[in-house]
């Protein structure tokens, strides 16, 4: 896990529209985790901040000035290698949120995230994880399950290594595992469905850290992705 106490995580801010910008700056100014080291408000201004300051996490809207901020994410890593993308706009358009994943996109947030929402996500994405709006979460799921199968087997072909591994990591799960994973795979957050299967929210974390650790995961956006592929 990044030790975030040794120096703050170094920020860039891409935003269009100037209020939103300084106030997210303003917001994250309160952090002693976070530096706001550059700012931009269209693509241009942000390829030069990146390849400047090199920052640890690039906040990224995705409707800029003449291009979308996916777009632009094979540019900002080739500026900045080292950096992370966490994409922080208003589109809950699935296909958005796909087509940054698929860009490279280390999150997808929605700007009604809360602010503490906000700030544990960059601290998890800088930790390596990936982070989707709960909101997103089910869209993600929705999108993937409407894709057809890449492995390009026939319907009654042999079963494929992967299909057979994913098979067994499922097997492994228990039965409360494996409804969680569902609930999880619906975009729930732990308070939701502690509420819902009538447990401490502690259990239910340690519930999650079980799942990932069987089916070799690192976030619950993974766990998603995989029940929508598999379970």
């Amino acid at each position: 896990m990044t030790d975030t106490s040794a120096r703050p995580i170094q920020l860039l801010v891409v935003d269009d529209h100037s209020l939103f910008r300084r106030g997210l700056m303003a917001l994250l100014a309160q952090d002693p985790r976070f530096e706001v080291t550059c700012e931009a408000g269209d693509v241009g201004e942000a390829l030069r901040c990146a390849a400047r300051r090199r920052p640890d996490v690039i906040l990224l809207d995705n409707h800029l000035p003449g291009v979308l901020g996916v777009d632009a994410i094979p540019a900002l890593r080739e500026a900045a290698p080292g950096s992370r993308v966490l994409m922080l706009t208003v589109s809950e358009n699935e296909a958005d949120l796909v087509a940054a994943l698929k860009a490279g996109a280390d999150g997808y947030l929605l700007k009604t995230v809360e602010s503490h929402h906000l700030c544990e996500a960059i601290v998890k994405v800088m930790d390596g994880e990936s982070v989707v709006s709960p909101e997103m979460t089910t869209k993600l799921v929705s999108a993937l399950r409407a894709q057809p199968p890449t492995n390009g087997a026939a319907p009654d072909a042999p079963v494929s290594t992967a299909t057979a591994t994913s098979d067994a990591e499922l097997a492994s799960l228990s039965a409360r595992e494996l409804e969680i994973l569902h609930l999880i795979a619906r975009g729930d957050s732990n308070k939701h469905i502690a509420r819902q299967l009538d447990i401490a929210e502690t259990t239910v974390k340690i519930h999650v850290q079980h799942i990932l650790r069987k089916l070799h995961l690192t976030s619950r956006v993974q766990a998603a992705v995989f029940a929508a592929r598999h379970a």
